[in-house]
């Protein structure tokens, strides 16, 4: 007996359906359609300083703004520092409870994700103090970088015990670690982290590459730190000064997220003869990935990404 034609045609759209499903996991980007951008914006950090730059948002008031310009223009995480009221680091809860409250009050859609760095202080009751934060100053993501490094500012100390114990904090508090890996090495360790329960199964991998003494700025190394993360990962690219722009494109291409911002470069040219604002890079990045037919992601679309509720 001959098909009719409903079941021929039912029979059409299982094929297009199931095609369409393998391309999406066996071929690469273009042929598999690429996902929205995931745009992570790192404001201020704890080095740039008005007198480096102007541009950098150092008080309450500036952040805030500057959440908004980028939100405004397509990041959909903050990445948040905070400083005291002589524009130096500080990792006082109050402070950043200022920073997210404000930052909330005027686009609740953004993801705010603090600092724990090891950079400025080593003691666990100062990086871990923001993770006490609690109601709308919670915040939703934190960072936790995954080994020691050396900058030429200085160093940034994480021992694997401090490691670990933030990270425990995190995940009993329900904030999705922020995973800064700037070396190979740190990908292994974030996979002893999830082997012991200390990191849940969703995971979202910075990969920074490009800072002396650390994982070099090139797209063999960042494909291999790509083709090294665990299952489940969401992941974005990011480059140190010059290679912010190369590891981000890098990153656009390959399908990942970016991260990108003046506390990672301070001049929008490779020339250093302008001075990069965190709108006008978020503004870049979205324009780059229109190119490729990405869009940006939506605040949903960001959280189901990140498996936030």
């Amino acid at each position: 007996m001959l098909p009719s034609d409903h079941e021929a045609n039912g029979a059409a759209v299982r094929r297009r359906a199931a095609e369409r499903e393998y391309i999406a996991r066996n071929e690469p980007h273009p042929l598999a359609p690429y996902p929205p951008l995931l745009v992570n914006a790192c404001l201020s950090g704890m080095i740039p300083t008005k007198e480096q730059t102007h541009l950098v948002p150092v008080t309450v008031e500036e952040i805030v703004e500057d959440a908004v310009k980028v939100y405004d223009a397509g990041a959909r995480i903050v990445h948040v520092h905070a400083r005291d009221e002589d524009e130096k680091p500080t990792w006082k809860a109050a402070v950043f409870e200022s920073i997210i409250t404000g930052i909330r009050r005027e686009r609740p859609d953004v993801i705010c994700c603090v600092t724990t760095s090891g950079r400025n202080w080593h003691e666990f009751e100062r990086r871990s103090e923001v993770l006490q934060l609690t109601g709308k100053a919670k915040p939703e993501m934190a960072s936790l970088t995954l080994g020691s490094l050396n900058f030429q500012t200085g160093v940034s100390l994480n021992e694997m015990g401090m490691i670990e114990r933030l990270a425990g904090t995190m995940t009993e508090k329900g904030i999705l670690p922020e995973l800064e890996i700037l070396d190979m090495g740190m990908v292994g360790f974030a996979k002893y982290l999830e082997r012991k329960g200390l990191i849940g199964t969703r995971k979202y991998f910075n990969l920074i590459l490009g800072s002396l003494g650390a994982i070099p700025a090139t797209i063999a190394n960042l494909a291999a730190l790509v083709t090294a993360l665990p299952e489940n990962s969401v992941w974005g690219g990011a480059g140190i000064g010059v290679f912010q722009l190369p590891m981000n494109t890098a990153a656009i291409i390959a399908g990942g997220a970016v991260r990108v911002g003046i506390e990672d470069s301070l001049y929008y040219d490779f020339g250093k003869t302008q001075l990069a604002s965190n709108e006008a890079l978020v503004q870049r990045v979205v324009r780059i990935a229109e190119q490729f037919g990405r869009g940006v992601a939506t605040p949903a679309q960001s959280r189901e990404m990140l498996g936030l509720a």
